[in-house]
């Protein structure tokens, strides 16, 4: 089946089975990485990209799903040669250890700050929720959120 998506503002025509998840698209079509291969079941987060602006488990849906409608992986939110906010933070604050978590973190994270400029420290850890980290205990990505929308709002 021949698919187009809009994955981090660029057009991709695929020929896909109809049966192909959008993490298997992006991953092994498109080589983006970022989004990792773990549960298979959503229950991790380590797969989490944006849909049109909603943080989704791309493990879960198949890849027809997202046609035509806007992708943006961890791949995507750098922009010419600079880190986002989010990025930069996650960094400053060594809010990743092994990095099997960071793009789903990164994403869930972008897609919370988008919605929500000046979210509480409840507010993050609900809206990372979703995602699983082994590493790090949460702390350090906590902060790094915060930081980011500080940042982003000029503070």
């Amino acid at each position: 089946m021949k698919i187009a998506l809009t994955v981090n503002g660029k057009a991709h025509r695929l020929d896909l089975s109809p049966d192909t998840t959008l993490l298997t698209a992006l991953r092994d079509e498109l080589g983006l990485i970022g989004a990792k291969h773990a549960c298979d079941g959503g229950e991790c987060g380590a797969c989490t990209v944006l849909l049109d602006g909603q943080a989704i488990t791309s493990c879960t849906i198949l890849a027809v799903t997202a046609r035509d409608r806007q992708i943006v992986t961890v791949e995507g939110l750098a922009r010419d040669g600079h880190l986002h906010p989010l990025q930069q933070a996650f960094i400053d604050q060594g809010a990743l250890q092994c990095g099997f978590c960071g793009g789903g973190m990164l994403t869930a994270a972008k897609a919370l700050l988008d919605r929500n400029p000046a979210p509480s420290r409840d507010q993050v850890k609900r809206a990372l929720a979703g995602n699983l980290c082994r590493c790090t205990g949460y702390r350090e990505i906590i902060d790094a959120v915060l930081d980011a929308a500080a940042t982003l709002r000029g503070d």
